[in-house]
């Protein structure tokens, strides 16, 4: 588990719990297959809910039908948690700077969604231990009048949680913070203020809501989009009413129809377009915001301890976070338009760097190439008419009833999915008159929560002889299912670890994963470095480096032809090149990137570059390299990408100012680790004298 704590959450012991007992759960041990679920959902005669969307929300609000007993289907047009739902700050909380306004303003409105999002936060927790942890975060503070106004605030917020508070926040003198905390910055500091919020694996807790949705029976597909909406007229009124869907199978190009009472319409920042298939005529109601977040190395924060400036140059919010052994930090709020692939642009990537370099010591040099993975995503935030401003809005969500009985539910927040869910259901069973009791899932395990252990690791290790890394984050992402991906590893033919191979070396995740992954629905390759594991969102090169493993395991099971492999490699590539910011990467070193060394620097440079370059040339190939690293045993096809990384004109050799370029970016920060540099640097200190170094990525930049 990324962060061990105890604590108890007086939540856990809620009657409602005892509803789970009485819940069947039809497909406990083995989901449908994908065809399957598609079989059900065109052959059945009619649904008591569809619901469109299958990212938080939409799943939410499956699960919240079928444990109500309706007979529930879910389609999803990409895949599921595939939108927002897996491009969030990775928090479960209440919302401090929302407490900070409700205060300011007086906002009942305001105060009372901090509170319900605080209960949803201890609700969350408990029932997906396995996903989600309470997570510490420090408030530093530079001015001594500034101390007991967000104490006093802080403290507000464990108030308002009563008791529901994870831990209570406290108060550290300078020295006790940079214990902590020791990349701060030491200028100026008085002291600091922590307090404790939730975090989790947000696009796994999609899918946990998503498969505990299906387990329950509920019949659901990714990959379905709706064409569009079925009508037919009210008996009694003669008014059209909605009663299905018309769709598409993205992956078979097969259309069907899937009739059902009642329509459920939790698209995220799509809302407009399934509410204009219902009605043209039909006015706006989401407000589009981009959120750009990055991932640099974990050593830029602690292990357990998070940061949050609380007032950036520009007003925002950062917060600067370790997830899974990585920092993540972000996240900017621009208006955007809507579109489903959001890209990270370097505007947003460098306001946040800059935003990062006022908080940390000086000697902590934040360099643009310690940028492993940038995404953007879409908040679907509810618009407010008099708005000056997208930060002004509130994010508290709207359920709508259309003339046609289309049930909407836009806006909210990632913590509360859980009670908008419930709310819309309520709407949506009234409205269309449905048979139902009340909504039973607070208090229900989540798929994978309820037989997870802290200790369910050591298990995994003992049973299945799996790497102890390996088996911490099986546990952490599968909970009691992870046994079922041990079970599928494969034996390595080593004496340690006997089984599970890694798909990239430096990262946990293995091949039986890929297995498992599609079990859980994943169609692409796509699916499985974004959501079924996190490695494009970790870290963009080890995700390209693992992609032709994974769609080799994936063309194995689901029989893809040479064609798909390869339309499947480029897909996976493209993604990672434009929404998960290798695109970036690509742009720090361009033919139009300035040579900014010193006359001394450029003579060192090119002392360097003719060691290589020994009929001086004035470029470099491969040959060159493989002569001067004799000691080194150096894969071909590693050396023709390490040299095609800094090869801007492409062909084939790296000239003198393609090097110069490349130092030069290298002293700026603009560039860590490239193994071109490293390896040059390496030779001219004497590899005779140092022995062999490794040229394994060693986790440089986009």
């Amino acid at each position: 588990k990324h962060f061990v704590f105890t604590f108890h959450i007086h939540t856990a012991r809620l009657v409602y719990v005892e509803a789970q007992g009485e819940l069947k759960v039809p497909f406990k041990d083995a989901l449908p297959t994908r065809e399957e679920q598609l079989s059900t959902l065109r052959n059945t005669e009619e649904f008591d809910v569809l619901v469109v969307g299958g990212g938080a929300t939409g799943s939410g609000c499956a699960l919240d039908a079928v444990t109500r007993n309706l007979k529930t289907a879910l389609v999803e047009r990409s895949d599921f948690s595939s939108g927002t739902s897996s491009r969030s700050t990775k928090l479960i909380h209440g919302g401090v700077r929302y407490l900070q306004k409700a205060i300011m303003k007086l906002d009942y409105e305001q105060y009372m969604m901090v509170k319900e999002a605080l209960h949803e936060r201890a609700n969350l927790l408990n029932i997906a231990p396995h996903l989600s942890a309470p997570l510490p975060i420090m408030l530093p503070v530079y001015k001594w009048w500034q101390l007991p106004y967000y104490w006093a605030g802080i403290k507000m917020y464990d108030l308002v949680a009563g008791s529901q508070c994870l831990k209570s926040s406290y108060v550290l003198s300078k020295s006790k913070a940079l214990e902590l905390f020791p990349m701060l910055k030491k200028d100026k500091l008085v002291g600091a203020i922590v307090y404790y919020d939730g975090q989790h694996n947000d696009a796994r807790m999609n899918m946990a809501i998503t498969l505990t949705a299906a387990r329950h029976g509920a019949a659901i597909a990714n990959y379905t989009e709706v064409v569009h909406l079925l009508k037919k007229p009210d008996p009694k009124t003669g008014q059209e009413k909605v009663c299905g869907a018309h769709c598409r199978d993205i992956i078979t190009g097969q259309e069907f129809d899937i009739r059902a009472k009642c329509v459920i319409n939790a698209t995220g920042p799509f809302t407009d377009s399934l509410r204009k298939m219902d009605s043209q005529k039909t006015a706006n109601i989401c407000q589009p915001s981009a959120g750009v977040h990055i991932v640099i190395p974990g050593y830029y924060s602690p292990d357990n301890m998070g940061l949050l400036d609380p007032a950036t140059s520009d007003g925002r919010v950062i917060f600067f976070l370790p997830w899974e052994k990585m920092t993540i930090a972000g996240t900017t709020d621009t208006p955007t338009e809507v579109t489903a692939h959001p890209i990270p642009v370097e505007d947003d990537i460098n306001f946040i760097l800059s935003e990062v370099r006022n908080y940390l010591s000086p000697d902590v040099e934040v360099r643009r190439g310690d940028v492993l993975a940038a995404w953007s995503g879409i908040r679907p935030l509810v618009t407010d008419p008099n708005s000056k401003n997208t930060q002004s809005i509130c994010r508290n969500h709207i359920v709508n009833i259309s003339d046609s009985g289309l049930v909407t539910i836009a806006g909210g927040k990632w913590t509360t999915y859980r009670s908008m869910a419930e709310e819309t259901l309520d709407a949506a069973i009234k409205a269309h008159k449905l048979s139902a009791g009340p909504s039973r899932t607070v208090g229900l395990m989540l798929d994978g929560g309820k037989d997870w252990t802290p200790t369910l690791y050591i298990r995994l290790v003992q049973d299945y002889g799996l790497e102890n890394e390996v088996a911490q984050h099986l546990a952490a992402t599968y909970g009691g299912r992870s046994f079922e991906v041990a079970k599928m590893a494969q034996v390595t033919g080593k004496r340690w670890p006997i089984v599970g191979k890694r798909l990239v070396s430096e990262f946990p995740y293995i091949e039986s994963e890929v297995q498992y992954a599609i079990k859980e629905y994943a169609c692409t390759a796509i699916d499985v470095i974004a959501r079924r594991t996190r490695l494009g969102f970790l870290n963009v090169q080890a995700a390209d480096e693992a992609l032709p493993r994974i769609v080799e395991i994936m063309g194995k099971e689901l029989q893809w032809t040479e064609q798909k492999k390869s339309e499947e490699l480029e897909a996976a590539k493209k993604f990672l090149h434009l929404e998960m910011g290798y695109k970036a990467r690509s742009e720090q070193l361009s033919k139009t990137t300035e040579i900014s060394l010193t006359a001394q620097e450029i003579a060192r440079y090119k002392k360097r570059f003719y060691k290589f370059d020994k009929e001086s040339r004035g470029f470099i190939t491969t040959v060159d390299v493989q002569q001067v690293l004799e000691v080194i045993q150096i894969d071909e096809n590693a050396l023709h990408e390490i040299l095609n990384e800094v090869d801007l004109n492409k062909n084939g050799q790296v000239e003198l100012d393609e090097f110069l370029q490349l130092m030069s970016a290298v002293q700026r920060g603009q560039i860590s680790d490239s193994r071109l540099a490293i390896l040059m640097k390496t030779a001219e200190e004497g590899l005779d004298l140092r022995g062999p170094v490794s040229v394994d990525r060693s986790g440089g930049g986009v």
